[in-house]
């Protein structure tokens, strides 16, 4: 998609995210070999932004350092005072100009392009001043509530700690993802005050706000919720890691690669399988590697930056790094070593069984 009106990104990285129990910045947290935020900034390239800005606070250095190969500005929340708060620190940098920010987090590493081209796409043909994602829940628990007049339009979003026992049955959520006219959304974030149950400024206000201004505000509702899942904890990270693998694997074996257990195999984006290859359950293919046409690879293998030649053979629980077989290899022996193109065998391994 190419953009006919200039639309700048804000993509949400400042949080530490106690529930992930970690000392890790929350979007440095890996998820099918990246850490969660590159999956977001995949996500919203293709929309060919006029600027991409990430918030950054906590570990603000070392997620910069993660993000150096990607071309993005920063700003900083120096005090975590709340979502709006964090869009607010970002007002410095982002171009000063009649456009559109679209707002998301970089803790949704499942997003599509797809959900975001509709939404945008939505925002700008509606001509509407603000367009929010939608999705329905079965369990909306820890989610803003979507609460509509009578003709199913958007009143305002309440968040969960501020719904009453009446709000918290509503099952339409609020994704966290804003397509908004840059000049209204920051006038109105610095009027909003911080009466809630959590004492900050919340982004979900500026919906009610254009409601009572008699802005048109739209909503775009995707049929998919784990595309919008928010990652706070170690079981919804294992949850987004599972959903990415078989996505990727489902890819592969539409072009023609029989994996044997895709719900225990990974492999990484970058990875390429030749046609009629086929994966054992428990592999592991990370880096750039490319594995060739015809190509058997054991239960357990792991491989990093390799080059299979086409019709290879790799045992069961080798370990490959950095090496260029040629094609129709042979590893024979379970348990071997192949590190730069020098190999070894597994002293565990029967003396019977050798590489050939």
């Amino acid at each position: 998609m190419t953009n006919t009106f200039p639309l700048s990104i804000i993509i949400l990285a400042a949080g530490k995210g106690t529930r992930m129990k970690s000392e890790k910045a929350k979007v440095l947290h890996e998820i099918l070999f990246l850490p969660m935020i590159h999956h977001v900034i995949h996500a919203v390239t293709p929309l060919h932004p006029e600027e991409i800005t990430v918030v950054v606070g906590h570990q603000q250095e070392t997620v910069k350092k993660s993000l150096k190969d990607f071309s993005i500005g920063y700003a900083v929340q120096k005090e975590q005072l709340g979502t709006g708060h964090a869009v607010l620190a970002a007002e410095s940098v982002t171009r000063q100009d009649n456009g559109t920010v679209l707002i998301l987090y970089g803790d949704t590493p499942l997003l599509r392009n797809k959900a975001l081209v509709n939404m945008t796409s939505r925002h700008f043909a509606s001509g509407a001043d603000l367009t929010l994602l939608t999705t329905l829940l079965d369990d909306p628990t820890n989610y803003g509530r979507i609460l509509t007049d009578g003709k199913g339009n958007v009143s305002r979003i309440v968040e969960q700690k501020d719904c009453t026992a009446e709000q918290l049955e509503i099952g339409e959520i609020n994704a966290g993802i804003y397509c908004v006219s840059k000049n209204f959304l920051f006038r109105v974030l610095k009027k909003v005050g911080t009466q809630n149950s959590q004492g900050e400024i919340y982004l979900t206000d500026i919906v009610e706000i254009a409601v009572q201004e008699g802005l048109h505000v739209e909503k775009y509702t995707t049929s998919h919720p784990l595309d919008v899942l928010g990652v706070n904890s170690r079981v919804e990270l294992a949850r987004a890691q599972l959903e990415l693998q078989l996505r990727q694997n489902h890819k592969l074996m539409m072009a023609g690669v029989t994996i044997c257990s895709p719900e225990t195999t990974l492999i990484s984006g970058d990875s390429s399988l030749g046609m009629d290859s086929t994966i054992s359950g428990g592999v592991e293919i990370s880096g750039a590697s490319m594995v060739g046409k015809g190509c058997t690879v054991g239960q357990g293998t792991i491989i990093r930056n390799c080059v299979i030649g086409d019709n290879s053979t790799i045992a069961p629980y080798s370990c490959l790094t950095g090496s260029t077989l040629p094609e129709k290899s042979v590893i024979a022996a379970p348990f071997t070593v192949y590190y730069n193109n020098t190999s070894s065998v597994n002293k565990k391994t029967p003396s019977n069984m050798e590489m050939t």
